[in-house]
């Protein structure tokens, strides 16, 4: 359909510059040139040889977008006929005019300055050799400025089209990146509320989940035990939908919430205290002079230890002991949990999703994790963050 338009649009252009340059064929005359300061030597008048080639030289118009070069060549072609057989220069300039413009506004630059020099040699040619001669230089000098200015105009018209397609490229571009931007965000955002609903979630499942074991097993024997454990894993439930209320608020935001600091290396004595009770007995060493801590670090650090002592609680086995130590330095935080369980035989072939979001919390905060069995029996995870000189 649009290029139907622009057909029709060239054939209406070619029509036009017909009618312009036919009318100025048939109203030339000796009497109005010599006004104009021109010697005029055997003008031929207007016949319908001369009419014909001033159609022919308006006729390419027509396909000036589809082949402007060879539609300027077939122009200037009856043009210099019409110089030759003496009808005089420049009645079919009109055509040629054109073509000229389409040359330089639809091809690359080499094209457009041969289509210019063709056009300066056919009008010196005509000027030279046709019956109408001018005295004045400066005559010449004029038509091959309208010439430069007819090509230069054409060629501007490329380059803001060559600029407005490449802004357009350039805003799709920036559209694609910015979808690329948006899906990779909407991605990260979901594995972080993966991790911390998965965090809060196996944690305090895991304690509940070996309470109750504990309690079903003295419900006769012992009731006070067993009251004791339930009312840890109420207490431990009611810890866990808090966290969990946290983490939906900030999903909403029109929620309206009181959000709560998120857990640091701060609050390990409550958790190690916390599996003490659970029926893992844990103990926590700390090493070196406490700095302020980045938050990112701070929080993946306390997640670390938390499911580390919770994998340890599920798999160590009974009569396990854990150890969690954490390091102070000047670069570098050194966080280390070990229990003397079972080892590797009481993991599972496949990591879950705890070790999985482990290891990107710490990949996100630059630093180096190790998880794997000792060599004298037992399990370590060992994860090194480090810190900016002075934090």
């Amino acid at each position: 359909m649009r290029a139907d338009r622009t057909t029709f649009h060239d054939s209406v252009l070619a029509v036009l510059a017909a009618v312009v340059s036919l009318s100025l064929f048939l109203t030339e005359n000796v009497g109005r040139l010599e006004a104009q300061g021109l010697v005029v030597d055997g003008l031929r008048g207007p016949d319908s040889l001369g009419a014909f080639l001033v159609l022919s030289s308006c006729a390419p118009v027509a396909a000036r977008r589809r082949w402007p070069l060879a539609g300027l060549c077939a122009s200037l072609v009856p043009e210099t006929l019409l110089a030759a057989f003496g009808y005089g220069y420049g009645l079919a300039g009109v055509g040629a005019l054109v073509m000229l413009y389409s040359v330089a506004a639809n091809r690359g630059l080499a094209a457009a300055l041969g289509g210019l020099l063709v056009s300066l040699a056919v009008y010196s040619v005509g000027a030279a050799a046709g019956p109408v001669r001018t005295a004045h230089w400066s005559d010449h000098l004029m038509m091959a400025v309208v010439l430069v200015a007819v090509w230069g105009t054409g060629r501007s018209m490329r380059l803001r089209r060559a600029y407005l397609e490449e802004l357009k490229d350039r805003a799709a571009r920036l559209e694609r990146a910015h979808a690329a931007d948006t899906r990779a965000a909407r991605a990260e955002e979901r594995s972080r509320i993966a991790r911390e609903l998965h965090d809060v979630v196996a944690h305090h499942v895991s304690v509940m989940t070996v309470q109750a074991a504990a309690a079903r097993k003295v419900l006769a024997s012992d009731p006070d035990v067993a009251r004791e454990a339930l009312t840890a894993i109420e207490h431990t439930g009611r810890l866990a939908m808090s966290e969990m209320r946290d983490i939906v608020g900030v999903l909403r935001t029109d929620a309206g919430v009181e959000l709560g600091p998120q857990p640091g290396v701060r609050d390990l004595p409550a958790l190690v205290e916390q599996m003490t009770e659970a029926g893992l007995p844990a103990r926590l060493s700390v090493e070196g002079e406490a700095v302020p801590l980045p938050a990112g670090v701070d929080l993946a650090a306390y997640r670390t230890v938390q499911e580390a002592l919770t994998n340890s609680l599920r798999h160590a086995g009974p009569g396990a002991k854990a150890v969690v130590t954490v390091r102070h330095g000047r670069c570098e935080l050194d966080v280390r949990v070990v229990d003397d369980g079972r080892g590797e035989a009481a993991r599972p072939e496949e990591a879950g999703h705890g070790l999985v979001g482990i290891r990107e919390r710490v990949a996100l905060c630059g630093g180096i994790l190790n998880i794997g069995p000792k060599s004298g029996g037992g399990f370590e995870v060992r994860a090194r963050f480090p810190l900016k000189d002075g934090s």
